[in-house]
């Protein structure tokens, strides 16, 4: 039974719950070698993934001092979205203790929720082939809304369509656009350090950094009390 105190518990998609970027990078490396340019390493990862695929294309061709112009991106964009919903999960895998802290904060009594600049579409067949979709009151891509991170409305909204209270809620992630988003709308947020960030996220100031999931309950909890 949902309890109306508690904070509602929102995540980020990519870098947070979980490991996608092989299959992210592995569709870039496709749409690059149909342009004639070589892949670029997964390891590349935590510059290129995070802001959505159109960033991630644009941010791919800049290492080859290959801008692009808008017509192009949208072509390219376009072809990203077929290719990637043809491999959402061929790599991708939740990060280790991921299920068990989920189970924690829904036996509490928190409402969960997915808040993700990945396409909804996207993020729902990612979900789906995850076996998690049905954890969540809400999930909310980037397309879901009329704006999206780090515009606190997509935060906020995504709060709401899960029943819960705007004021009242924990924002979970793993980079700078996540940490934005949450102060602009005013709420705590908790960072896991493993995800898609150029700079450590301890030097971002999230609120919280759990260096695992088995560590998430105990943080939520201590926000929860000083909020």
């Amino acid at each position: 039974m949902l309890t109306a105190a508690l904070p509602t518990i929102v995540f980020d998609l990519d870098g947070t719950l979980a490991e996608t970027a092989p299959d992210i990078i592995g569709t870039l490396n496709v749409i690059l070698a149909h342009e004639g340019l070589d892949p670029v390493p997964v390891s590349k990862a935590r510059e290129l993934v995070g802001a959505g695929a159109r960033a991630l294309i644009e941010r791919g061709f800049v290492l080859y001092g290959r801008p692009l112009g808008a017509d192009k991106l949208e072509a390219l964009f376009q072809m990203f979205l077929t290719i990637y919903s043809e491999h959402i999960c061929d790599h991708s895998h939740l990060y280790e203790g991921v299920i068990e802290a989920l189970d924690v904060l829904a036996a509490k009594g928190h409402r969960l929720a997915i808040c993700t600049n990945k396409p909804q579409r996207h993020s729902l067949l990612l979900l789906d082939a995850l076996k998690v979709t049905h954890r969540f009151a809400a999930v909310a891509g980037r397309d879901r809304f009329d704006v999206f991170k780090p515009d606190a409305r997509h935060l906020t909204l995504t709060i709401e369509a899960a029943g819960g209270d705007p004021r009242h809620a924990i924002m979970v992630g793993d980079s700078r656009t996540d940490i934005q988003t949450a102060r602009n709308a005013g709420l705590p947020v908790v960072c896991v350090p493993f995800g898609y960030t150029d700079v450590p996220i301890e030097s971002l100031g999230p609120d919280r950094v759990v260096q695992r999931f088995s560590e998430l309950p105990a943080a939520i909890l201590e926000l929860s009390a000083a909020t």
